[in-house]
């Protein structure tokens, strides 16, 4: 087990990706903090990963609550004294023209990107750096990279992660912190699913040619990126044996985007 008796604390973990990292970090050995809005999403991931032989535990946390974020980071040193990987996952999208855009839904997906990680990376940071250090992941995009048409919030939101994150590799490597960013193509989860007829709409197409022409038409092989994709990179990044991987964008997107 790779991950043994390391602790983890997810954002956005009661379904999707976040869940399958979390499941995935159980299975190599780590005591796992599921966090998400909705808390009976994050009780029953936690719930699967003690039945198949895994120890967690379920937070309720919206990341952009200030209070909650830092009550949910106590929880975990409270539980298992120490906090090792902390993982922004959290996400949400909104699909409009920039010229038609409520500011409402520009702050929503925004707070919950943006300002999510930056709760949960100085809550994290504090016990980081007055343990033995850790490591933070952010859940980036190939939109961390290159920007896509009717996603401006998330675009940018994403962009910025990628600053956080070095930001937090430059800052905590002298506590023994590293800081990297997974930045996936298109994964088939909900969030993405719900995108395939919006974009429809928007962009007069029908559902196959948004998958096929939009969101797979600059990979090498059409295909989806998965979930057990990037759990397992996920697994190799929190796994690896030095601090020499810091700060760095792994873009896991079949081709989308080579850098």
């Amino acid at each position: 087990m790779r991950l043994q008796q390391r602790v983890a604390l997810i954002t956005g973990a009661g379904r999707g990706i976040g869940r399958a990292v979390a499941e995935g970090y159980a299975r190599e050995g780590a005591r796992v903090a599921v966090a998400d809005l909705d808390g009976d999403n994050a009780e029953q991931a936690a719930q699967a990963i003690r039945a198949a032989g895994g120890e967690a535990m379920a937070l309720t946390m919206d990341v952009t609550d200030e209070q909650a974020v830092e009550q949910g980071v106590q929880a975990v040193i409270d539980q298992w004294g120490v906090l090792d990987i902390a993982f922004a996952n959290a996400g949400v999208q909104h699909i409009d023209p920039i010229d038609k855009l409520d500011y409402a839904d520009w702050r929503r997906v925004v707070g919950v990107h943006l300002d999510g990680a930056f709760l949960l990376t100085r809550a994290a940071l504090k016990r980081m750096y007055a343990g033995n250090g850790g490591l933070m992941l952010f859940m980036g995009s190939v939109h961390s990279l290159e920007a896509s048409p009717l996603k401006s919030p998330y675009v940018a939101a994403k962009h910025a992660l990628l600053g956080l994150c070095r930001s937090v590799a430059k800052e905590g490597a002298g506590h023994n912190v590293h800081s990297n960013i997974i930045c996936p193509g298109f994964v088939r989860t909900p969030l993405v699913e719900k995108q395939i007829p919006e974009q429809a709409r928007e962009l007069g197409m029908t559902e196959e040619e948004v998958v096929r022409n939009v969101m797979l038409k600059n990979t090498v092989d059409g295909e989806f990126t998965t979930v057990e994709d990037i759990t397992q990179l996920a697994i190799d990044l929190a796994a690896f044996p030095s601090k020499a991987l810091t700060g760095q964008a792994i873009t896991v997107s079949h081709g989308w985007n080579m850098h």
